[in-house]
């Protein structure tokens, strides 16, 4: 990775005029040292006596210019000697430049006060850098400093401005406990060994961008008030960020994380952006808070990813990303949305329980493994989520939306009567983002899915919008799974009302985009504005699809729904010959496709009772026929031949309310109840009778079949 260049200091001295010592003709400059002030070497090539009468005339608190100057371990503790401050016994320094200045053994800066700017940029320490609990109440500069061995800011107070861009740590940095007050930017810095950052306090905003952490990297407990930066830094080693909390936005884009990220605890409270970042070791977010929102688009995850019990106030992205290795969401908690679009679960085995007060996006996610899918959620929407093995998802609350669903192996979607248990103790899940609500489940849409690997389990059907799926005959519905119905109530059709029975959707909808009068679309449901728009040919064919799928899972009754609703759709499609329609029309009519007891009943109770009328009236005769037998008179002895006969039965007259008697009435119910079950009742009948009695043991035993046919339909199992 490329560094940073190191930004030039302010408030420098414009002079530079180098040492020149120890000049050849390969390094004609020479020593770089700055002239100490009234001579013509640096501090470190200045004569004994001239250099005793320098540092002997330094009091603390003076401003003090090495540029470029090589200290030895000794000259610096002169240095730092003659600028003691008697109260603290500590070095007092006012601005101190050191820029380009080499120290060849440890630099002591030990709890040294810089009450003014501290310029250290392109320093090199070939020795211990020491800065344990200093002071800098200015600006401090270490761009482009090279730390050959150990550097120690261990408690350091920054109370302005930081800058160490371009630095390079060839071995351990501390920065424990220390305090940056100002900004810190640590721009393109080389971190060769381990660094410790925990317990530090970053006031203002800090810029970790294109930072190198070779080794491992510790920011446990470390706060973040303003924004932090870590834009495209690469943790090749571990990296601990256990218990850190970012007040501000917090950026992790593009960063690289090649051994383990522990992230457990931590409190986000501004944005949390890791946008493209790439965990290649395990990423673990263990209880960690994001207040605000959260964004991991196109983040890879080479390994396992742990969000456990994670809470995500905010909107949560995960877009596009990768997940390798395990992905667990175990008990984390989404109050607003959660985005998994485009995301790939190549080896995960479960995704959840989780808990979601808003929608979860699966659209365009792709599971490549068996998995159990667990959440509790308001809305979940896997539109175009592409399922290459088996998958169950257990879910509660939710309306499941599965348009476009690729699924190439059995799916099941089951709603949980009961709250998902914890994990990690014996309590079940909380589910206070969605309290008040009912925990049915509710789908949505299953249109462009093949319906052939699709199983559902109690789940509420009543808004399901069937259109575009195919093999919906294959469609296993198990458990008590719910259909729309028609409207209840005779409301302003009175006297008539709609049967109450399942429907599909589709139909609410046509009958909506239909009705002639609101009135007749009173009581179904509107249409979205993305509902397409289906003839009644195509819900028949729905109808008749989702029929032969109850039907192959013995649920006979729901079956028989939709069949009439299927004969419905035909009788109402106006592209089907009239004679079929006038049939179909009149199969209504009667008995309701076979499925109104009752309406045949009725009918039959009328055509009984009409006929009974008509016999009582019109078709008995006044008197029973009675035989006659003729012949003639003939001698004792000759043969007798005699014709019997029985004449025609008599018409009745007479007012006809003398017509009804209890005699007549007998006669005629005996009349009509033979002819329901196809029997002649033997009864002497006027003309018109006989022609009653023809029709009504031709339409009666049809009226009682069609009703008996209804019953069966009911009870059927």
């Amino acid at each position: 990775m490329t560094s940073a260049a190191p930004e030039p200091p302010p408030n420098t001295p414009p002079s530079w005029q180098h040492c020149r010592h120890d000049a050849t003709p390969a390094d004609p400059v020479g020593c770089r040292g700055i002239h100490v002030t009234g001579h013509t070497a640096c501090l470190a090539h200045l004569a004994d006596t001239d250099r005793n009468a320098y540092l002997n005339a330094l009091t603390p608190g003076t401003d003090i210019d090495h540029r470029g100057t090589p200290f030895t371990e000794d000259l610096l503790h002169r240095l730092l000697t003659a600028l003691h401050d008697p109260t603290t016994s500590q070095a007092h320094i006012g601005n101190a430049w050191f820029g380009g200045a080499t120290f060849a053994g440890d630099a002591q800066f030990d709890r040294a006060t810089f009450a003014g700017d501290a310029q250290f940029d392109r320093a090199t320490f070939a020795g211990d850098a020491q800065f344990d609990r200093a002071t800098f109440a200015g600006d401090a500069w270490f761009g482009g400093a090279t730390f050959t061995s150990d550097a120690v800011f261990g408690g350091a107070s920054f109370h302005a401005n930081t800058r160490f861009n371009g630095a390079t740590f060839a071995s351990t940095a501390w920065f424990t406990e220390a305090t940056f007050t100002g900004d810190a930017r640590f721009h393109g810095v080389a971190f060769t060994g381990d660094v410790w950052f925990d317990g530090v306090a970053f006031t203002g905003d800090v810029w970790f961008d294109g930072v190198a952490f070779t080794g491992d990297a510790q920011f446990d407990r470390a706060s973040f008030t303003s924004d932090a930066r870590f834009d495209r830094a690469a943790f090749t080693g571990h990296v601990w960020f256990d218990g850190v909390a970012f007040t501000g936005d917090a950026r992790f884009d593009e960063a690289t994380f090649t051994g383990d990220a522990w992230f457990d605890g931590v409190a986000f409270t501004g944005d949390a952006r890791f946008d493209e970042a790439t965990f290649t070791g395990d990423a673990q977010f263990h209880r960690a808070a994001f207040t605000s929102n959260a964004w991991f688009d196109r983040a890879a995850f080479t390994s396992n990813a742990w969000f456990n019990r994670v809470t995500f106030t905010g909107d949560a992205w995960f877009d596009g990303v990768t997940f390798t290795g395990d992905a667990q969401f175990d008990e984390a908690t989404f109050t607003s949305k959660v985005h998994f679009d485009r995301a790939r679960f190549e080896t995960a085995s479960r995704l959840g329980p989780l808990v979601c007060g808003e929608k979860v996006v699966l659209d365009g996610a792709v599971f490549d493994q068996p998995v159990t899918v667990e959440m509790a959620a308001r809305e979940v929407s896997c539109a175009r989520t592409r399922w290459a093995s088996t998958a169950t998802l257990h879910m509660r609350y939710a309306e499941v939306d599965l348009r476009d669903a690729v699924l190439e192996y059995p799916v099941v979607v089951a709603a949980r009567p009961d709250p998902f248990s914890s994990l990690h103790s014996d309590d079940p899940l909380s589910e206070a983002e969605l309290s008040g609500r009912k925990a049915d489940v509710r789908l949505t849409s299953v249109g462009g899915v093949d319906a052939a690997h699709l199983a559902l389990h109690t789940i509420d059907l009543s808004m399901c919008r069937f259109a575009g799926a195919i093999h919906l005959d294959q469609l296993r519905v198990d458990g008590w799974c719910t259909f729309a119905t028609t409207p209840t109530g005779r409301g302003r059709r009175f006297p008539w009302r709609w049967s109450r029975r399942n429907t599909l959707t589709e139909e609410h909808h046509w009958r909506v985009r239909t009705a002639r009068r609101p009135a007749r679309a009173h009581g179904w449901t509107t249409p979205p504005q993305d509902a397409p728009e289906l003839p009644p040919a195509a819900v028949a064919t729905l109808y008749r699809q989702v029929r032969k799928s109850l039907e192959d899972g013995k649920n006979e009754p729901d079956a028989a729904d939709f069949y009439y609703g299927e004969c419905e759709m035909r009788r109402n499609d106006t592209t089907r010959p009239q004679g079929e329609r006038a049939l179909l029309t009149a199969y209504w009519a009667l008995s309701g496709y076979g499925l109104r007891a009752t309406r045949a009943l009725v009918w039959l109770g009328a055509a009984m009772a009409a006929t009974v009328a008509v016999m009582v009236l019109w078709g008995l005769p006044v008197d029973e026929p009675k035989p006659t037998t003729t012949g003639r008179q003939a001698a004792v002895g000759h043969l007798v031949t005699l014709t019997t006969d029985t004449p025609d039965p008599v018409n009745p007259t007479g007012p006809l309310p003398d017509r009804v008697t209890s005699e007549r009435f007998e006669k005629a119910l005996r009349v009509v109840i033979n002819s329901v079950v196809f029997r002649s009742s033997g009864q002497d009948l006027t003309t018109l009778g006989t022609y009653t009695e023809m029709v009504s043991r031709l339409a009666e035993p049809v009226l009682l079949g069609l009703a008996v046919l209804a019953v069966r339909s009911r009870v059927k199992r």
